[in-house]
């Protein structure tokens, strides 16, 4: 029986991202494959602005926006905290919690001064990652990634990026800033979708 999904043939794919810690991971998930991994800074195209209100829309946005802009396959990550103590909240907008400068010192202590104010006996937490691939005609390919952990406070560890010094995966003690980079690259949400989206597209 044929596959339901489009099978990645092309020899370049780009990464609809300038987050250069994005890039590395997604390259270093796609080593050895034979096509070139780019980003959007490469080609010179600025990331759009992400008005959907779901990180399905919004990685789906992101990645035909660089395709249209370089008429190549694009993948887009969009990817969040979730904390279900804070409604849920920053999810979508985790990005704009650490503002333009992306300041996410910041953004983990506004995490925690909200957990704080709901009485922060409840922190439980999850990452998601949605993972969309997009090809000039218009067909898309959508895959959904959680790592699922509990906040800590203060922060430890400096090896990852965004909010992952303050957060702990179930069934580990070190935080993503803290745990060896290629384990957090077999545990974390980014590989949870990548591993349905190689099965799915690049088999």
């Amino acid at each position: 029986m044929a596959s339901p999904h489009r099978i990645f043939t092309e020899t370049e794919l780009v990464l609809a991202s300038h987050n250069a810690g994005k890039l590395r991971e997604i390259s270093a998930l796609f080593k050895g494959r034979p096509f070139q991994v780019t980003s959007a800074a490469d080609h010179e195209v600025q990331e759009p602005e992400e008005t959907e209100d779901s990180f399905i829309g919004n990685a789906v946005l992101k990645a035909r926006h660089t395709v249209d802009a370089t008429g190549k396959p694009a993948i887009a990550d969009d990817s969040g905290l979730v904390v279900p103590a804070l409604n849920g909240a920053p999810g979508i907008y985790s990005a704009r919690w650490a503002g333009p400068d992306r300041d996410f010192i910041m953004a983990m202590q506004k995490v925690n001064s909200s957990l704080a104010a709901t009485g922060g006996a409840d922190r439980r937490a999850y990452f998601i990652c949605v993972l969309a691939l997009a090809w000039p005609d218009g067909h898309h390919e959508v895959f959904e990634g959680r790592v699922n952990g509990e906040l800590v406070w203060p922060p430890r560890g400096d090896r990852g990026f965004g909010y992952d010094p303050m957060f702990v995966a179930r069934g580990y003690d070190l935080t993503f800033g803290e745990i060896d980079p290629q384990k957090k690259l077999d545990i974390g949400h980014r590989a949870d979708a990548f591993a349905k989206l190689v099965a799915a597209c690049f088999p």
